[in-house]
C-alpha cells in the first residue's frame, strides 16, 4: 500500500528535503506551505503536490486538512523558523519595549509551536494505525535564551504528551532536533564566517549538519524499525550536544 506523507513547509530547506526522501521512496507525498509560487515550483520539480496556506492561521489549516482530504500515513511538521530575524523586540528611549517583546514571542510561539498543534490537530483523525507525527525542533531548545528555543522546548514538550495521546491507536511521535544545517535559509544571510567555523567546531565530526541528514532521520522514524520509537527527541547534530 502506498503511504501518504504530509510535510509542512515542505517548499524549500529542511521540508522539501524531507519530501524529497519520501517521494523517492514511493509515497504521495503533499507539501505545504505560505509561498504558493515557490511551493508549486517545488511540487513541479519533485513530482509531489502542492496545498498553499499558512499553519498558523487555524481557517487556513482547516482549509488544508479538508484539501489533503482521505487517509494519512505520515505527518512531518516542518514548518517554522526563527521568526526573530525580522521581528525581533526593539528597545525605545524610554527602557525596554515590552510590546515589541510581546509581539516577537508570540510569532515565534506561533511559527514553532502552534503550527505543529493546529496541523496536527486536524490531520489527527485521519492518520492510519502504524502511522507518525514527526516534529522539527532544534538545538536551540536545550539552551537558547529566546523565543525561538523556548518555543521548540514546548514542542517538545507537547510532543511527549502527544505520544502518549495517540500511542494506543498504533501511532508514534517524536521530535527530530537538529543542529547546524547548512544549505537552508534558515540564518537569513545574518550567519558571519566566525560563526559558521565556532558551530562547526561544536561538533565532534567535524562537519555542517545537511538537509539530507534530518531527511534520512524522518524517513526512519516513520519506518517500520522505528514503531516502538516514541516520544523521544532525536538529536541530530553531529555531537555539538550530547545526552546520555
Amino acid at each position: 500500500m502506498t503511504r501518504i506523507v504530509l510535510v509542512t513547509g515542505g517548499g524549500s530547506g529542511l521540508g522539501k528535503a524531507v519530501a524529497a526522501r519520501f517521494s523517492a521512496a514511493g509515497a504521495s507525498v503533499i507539501i505545504t506551505g505560505r509561498d504558493a509560487a515557490r511551493l508549486a515550483g517545488t511540487a513541479a520539480e519533485l513530482g509531489v503536490k502542492a496545498v498553499s496556506g499558512d499553519a498558523t492561521d487555524h481557517a487556513q489549516v482547516a482549509g488544508m486538512a479538508a484539501e489533503v482530504g482521505g487517509e494519512l500515513d505520515v505527518l512531518v511538521n516542518m514548518a517554522g523558523g526563527n521568526t526573530d530575524f525580522t521581528r525581533g523586540a526593539r528597545r525605545d528611549d524610554d527602557g525596554v519595549d515590552l510590546a515589541g517583546i510581546a509581539t516577537a514571542w508570540r510569532a515565534n510561539l506561533d511559527a514553532n509551536l502552534l503550527s505543529a498543534v493546529l496541523t496536527t490537530s486536524a490531520v489527527l483523525p485521519v492518520l492510519r494505525p502504524g502511522g507518525s507525527v514527526i516534529n522539527v525542533g532544534s538545538i536551540g531548545a536545550e539552551y537558547a535564551s529566546s523565543s525561538y528555543g523556548a518555543a521548540k522546548a514546548a514542542l517538545a514538550a507537547w510532543t511527549a504528551g502527544l505520544s502518549a495521546e495517540i500511542g494506543p491507536r498504533g501511532l508514534t511521535a517524536n521530535v527530530i532536533s537538529p543542529g547546524y544545517i547548512e544549505e537552508t535559509g534558515f540564518f537569513r544571510g545574518r550567519l558571519t564566517e566566525q560563526r559558521r567555523a565556532a558551530l562547526i567546531a561544536a561538533t565532534h565530526d567535524g562537519r555542517a549538519g545537511r538537509p539530507g541528514d534530518i531527511a534520512e532521520t524522518a524517513y526512519f522514524l516513520a519506518s517500520e524499525g522505528a514503531r516502538h520509537i516514541t516520544g523521544q527527541v532525536i538529536h541530530v547534530n553531529g555531537g555539538a550536544h550530547t545526552t546520555r
